[in-house]
């Protein structure tokens, strides 16, 4: 198993935009139109470079973002853009803006799309569209770009996100655009072109990942039957081979946001990374699912996000100990209306700013430690403490201490039903017979009927012993 990326504190700082490119701030008089595209390195956005030079004669600035993902070094990435063609690469450290304005508001949704895993891509496109737009703004670009397929989820984000941040930009899609057909003739394409890739037609993934996940698909993923094979996984260690000892691990939180691990003050990015290394060493955090997407496709994806579920429920396990009964139940609804709506694109829409108001409102008093244990692929919620805890161990124990009054249960069953207890009585008074009502009757009706035949039996064996 290796790491994403290393820890923060470890990591150097990109220069600003204007000392990252070495171009001017505006074409000059006869100089090409300019486009920018968000460039990661990989096979689509590699390519994108030189078809963007040759089908629309524009010069390519290159965005590139650091959000902890998997990188053998982005000033490589960098040279790598540049010897593609393009004339300027600005490397961009967006992981302390991801940890601490996107992945706080993803925490405070506990984000599940469909209520199974945690968005990975989706909340990393707002946040490279916002950074596109700033360098065309920069620059002079009239155009931003991007290299997502025209049946995948990040053409709507990106594309959405720009446009509502700045709706005169023109947007191009060179994947969707090409008639290349897939992605081995887009490997061949590349190799034609002299553009250097690792994807293979032996190991053709699409892997997108950044400090809180990765996504994996293609290749022999999209047999829904096949297992996935074992070179995917890079964050997460096979359960089978986790060790045999569990870890229990306290995750401290004030006012939503993870604070400290194990009593040690942390920043969120740390405490991410931290949690990628503990969960993704016992095996936890691995999701093989089948997925909705926006444009009407259903597709196999698997994840890895140790850091993200493990964050995830014990976030969910201070709620449950904090938040009221009726803010809870409606908090749970809206989890799913947000998570939805960012991952179809709408994270700067007037509907998800309204939900992380109230979401963010519901955070105040959420302070307090959880503690995990962590073992072979599994994370339990063992332990939970908070100052703001609603939990009342006098209401709660069935034990001599019990200060729950009993007798006023009676009266509160009397005012619950009361309602359904005169509608019941007024269709039973007309004969107006609901469904239940005829079940009642029926299961009445059986239980006579076996109740009679025992009688029976009991008469007859009387007989004979008389």
């Amino acid at each position: 198993m290796t790491s994403n990326t290393s820890a923060a504190s470890n990591s150097n700082a990109s220069s600003s935009l204007h000392d990252a490119l070495h171009i001017t701030v505006q074409p000059a008089p006869g100089e090409k139109e300019r486009v920018v595209l968000a460039y990661s390195g990989g096979l689509d956005t590699s390519v994108c470079i030189k078809w963007l030079q040759e089908t629309y004669d524009l010069d390519v600035i290159a965005v590139v973002g650091d959000l902890g993902q998997e990188h053998d070094g982005l000033e490589a990435v960098k040279a790598k853009a540049l010897a593609t063609g393009a004339i300027g690469c600005a490397v961009i450290d967006m992981r302390e803006a991801f940890a601490d304005e996107y992945l706080t508001c993803a925490l405070a949704a506990n984000a599940l799309y469909e209520n199974k895993y945690p968005l990975v891509s989706a909340l990393s496109r707002p946040l490279i569209a916002k950074h596109l737009v700033a360098v065309a703004h920069a620059f002079g670009a009239k155009y931003v770009a991007h290299g997502c397929t025209g049946k995948g989820n990040d053409q709507v984000r990106f594309e959405s996100s720009v446009l509502m941040l700045d709706p005169t930009l023109k947007i191009l899609s060179p994947v969707r655009d090409w008639d290349l057909g897939c992605r081995a003739d887009e490997i061949a394409w590349a190799a034609a072109h002299g553009v250097p890739v690792k994807a293979t037609a032996e190991a053709p993934y699409s892997i997108d990942d950044n400090l809180w996940g990765r996504a994996i698909e293609c290749g022999v993923l999209e047999d829904p039957w096949c297992e996935p094979p074992a070179d995917i996984y890079t964050m997460t260690t096979d359960p089978v081979s986790a060790p045999d000892a569990p870890a229990y691990v306290e995750i401290a939180f004030e006012q939503g946001i993870p604070c400290a691990l194990d009593g040690k003050p942390l920043s969120l990015l740390d405490i991410i990374y931290a949690l990628n290394e503990i969960a993704g060493a016992h095996g936890f955090g691995r999701i093989d699912m089948i997925e909705n997407r926006l444009v009407g496709v259903k597709s196999r994806e698997c994840y890895e996000v140790p850091g993200a579920l493990t964050l995830i429920q014990a976030h969910k396990a201070l709620e449950d100990l904090c938040l009221e009964r009726g803010v809870l139940h409606q908090k749970l609804a809206l989890e799913q209306t947000w998570a939805e709506s960012v991952y179809n694109g709408l994270w700067f829409s007037p509907l998800k700013e309204a939900l992380d108001a109230f979401l963010g409102h519901t955070q105040q008093c959420v302070t307090g430690t959880v503690k995990v244990k962590l073992y072979k692929g599994s994370c339990t919620v063992v332990g939970r403490k908070s100052p703001f805890s609603l939990y009342d161990f006098g209401l709660a124990t069935y034990d001599a201490d019990d200060a729950f009054d009993h007798q006023a249960a009676k009266g509160f069953i009397d005012i619950h039903g009361l309602s359904c207890k005169v509608w019941a009585e007024n269709r039973l008074a007309n004969d107006a017979r609901m469904p239940a009502f005829a079940d009642v009757d029926v299961t009445n009706a059986a239980c006579r009927a076996v109740v009679d035949e025992a009688e029976d039996i009991l008469h007859d064996a009387g007989k004979v012993c008389a």
